[in-house]
């Protein structure tokens, strides 16, 4: 689907098959020299048809196009190298730039998840099913780095960039403080939940995430133009609502815990999720993965908070509540 949002933005739907997001939105704004289409999709056939299809349909060049990535994950990132020209400018943060250009990153993953429960087998399955590890960035492609109060301006809009992390390190929105538009990126979703994760021990992603909801709350906003789904308008009942379904979840990962010590595998297979499958065991391996990402940064928050503690028992991180 294309549509027109507002003058000289459109929306391009671009399908991600078999995966439960449905689709990404790339938002594309027209000017008369140069265009800027902020995220692409993966790295996939699919998604560069219907991105290629949706520019034919708005008479948009790439030689006469910018880019603009929100955040590091492959469905909003991986088809921006092979679409964009030598001549065209990534942008992309400066927060996420260090870990999306490690070599390594999946490696240091994977061996995360191994002391967080997952088994070898289980391990292998998940890695090789992720959207991410299957269609992420492959090309080599210099970026044009962007930091909080970064200013990126086309056509009539003078877009502010916005430090939120939470969903990755460096998640930026984009902000038109005169048009109170929000670029949300993933940092805020209408219908669904943001997934938030935690996959090394430098990292604090549900607390970052919560202060950056905090951060978004004070800006005057009447349209949010999100990563997925829906655009919508009332930012701060969002806001109330992503807080409050933290809290809940963290009191669910606690209540896992009531019985005696887990991992964060086991406290995953524990706590409730929105899908089709009766059992954890027949849960898909690459759900399984980021299942256990949410429950890690649950109990990392708790941890933080002094409501739980951590152990190592038999190579594995375990997790019990404070008495």
């Amino acid at each position: 689907m294309i549509e027109e949002v507002i003058d000289n933005i459109y929306r391009i739907e671009i399908p991600l098959p078999g995966n439960p997001l449905k689709s990404v939105n790339s938002y594309v704004i027209k000017d008369t020299s140069r265009n800027l289409i902020i995220d692409t999709g993966l790295n996939r056939k699919e998604c560069l048809e219907a991105m290629l299809e949706g520019l034919e349909t708005l008479g948009v060049r790439l030689e006469e196009s910018d880019f603009f990535v929100t955040h590091m994950h492959a469905d909003h990132f991986a088809l921006a190298g092979r679409l964009a020209p030598e001549s065209s400018r990534i942008y992309f943060s400066k927060g996420d730039a260090g870990r999306a250009g490690r070599a390594d990153l999946w490696e240091r993953m994977g061996e995360y998840a191994g002391l967080n429960g997952f088994s070898e087998e289980t391990l292998e399955k998940a890695l090789h099913a992720h959207p991410g590890y299957r269609y992420g960035w492959k090309q080599q492609r210099d970026l044009t780095l962007v930091d909080e109060g970064d200013l990126v301006s086309i056509a009539d809009y003078n877009l502010l960039c916005v430090c939120t992390p939470g969903h990755t390190p460096g998640h930026m929105c984009l902000y038109d403080q005169s048009k109170k538009i929000l670029f949300s990126g993933d940092h805020i979703l209408e219908d669904i939940t943001p997934t938030i994760q935690c996959w090394a021990d430098d990292m604090h992603p549900l607390r970052e995430y919560l202060a950056s909801l905090d951060k978004v709350y004070s800006m005057e906003v009447e349209l949010v133009l999100p990563g997925h789904r829906r655009i919508f308008n009332d930012l701060k009942k969002r806001i109330s609502e992503l807080k409050a379904h933290h809290t809940g979840r963290a009191l669910e990962a606690m209540q896992a815990l009531k019985h005696g010590p887990l991992n964060a595998y086991q406290t995953a297979s524990r706590m409730s999720w929105d899908i089709d499958c009766p059992t954890w065991e027949l849960f898909p391996p690459s759900q399984k993965w980021f299942a256990t990402g949410e429950a890690i940064a649950h109990l990392r928050f708790l941890e933080e908070e002094g409501k739980v503690e951590r152990h190592m028992a038999g190579g594995k991180i375990f997790y019990n509540l404070v008495s």
